[in-house]
Parts: C-alpha cells; structure tokens; sequence
C-alpha cells in the first residue's frame, strides 16, 4: 500500500509540474525569439543606415559638396589700450596683481 501511495502523489506531482513547464518554456521560448528578432530588426536598420550614409559621402563626393578643408584662424585683434590702462590702474589701487 505504501508503494501505491508513493506512486499516486509522484503521478500528482508529475500531473501539476509538466503542464506548468511546458508553458514556462513556452514563455522563455517566446521571449527569446522576440529578442532575437529585435537583435535581428536592429543588424537590419544598422545595416541600410550606413549604406545610406555611405551613399550620401558618395553622393556629396560626387557632386562636389562642402570640401572639409580647415579654415585659416585669423591673428588675434590687437588689445584695448584703455583696458590694459584700467587693469594698471586697478593694480595701483589694489595693490597688487588682479590677474
């Protein structure tokens, strides 16, 4: 009696645990193939993105767009006299340097 017992509740427990597994992998399936697909989606826009962007360096190429050269910076403007007349003076009164 005690061995039918003992295969009656693993029966029972077996009855509860395979139906519950089978919809958590069903679950853990779907979720891992939508990541997937979203792995997959995002190689995709990844992929014709830079072949746009490549078509458009072409195209600009081309076309003779901007050129990319560097611009020449020019000499600084020459200093205010007043304002190096101010900052003296400033030192005088402070007594010291203020810069």
């Amino acid at each position: 009696m005690r061995a039918i017992w003992t295969l009656l509740k693993v029966v029972i427990g077996l009855a509860l645990v395979i139906p519950i597994s089978i919809i958590v992998l069903a679950t853990a399936l779907g979720i891992l193939g939508t990541l997937i697909g979203i792995a997959i989606l995002s190689l995709k826009v990844v992929v014709l993105a830079l072949i746009g962007y490549g078509m458009f360096r072409l195209l600009a190429r081309l076309l003779g767009g901007p050129k990319s050269t560097p611009q020449r910076i020019e000499s600084l403007p020459p200093v205010d006299p007043h304002y190096e007349a101010a900052m003296r003076e400033l030192d005088r009164e402070l007594g010291g340097t203020s810069r």
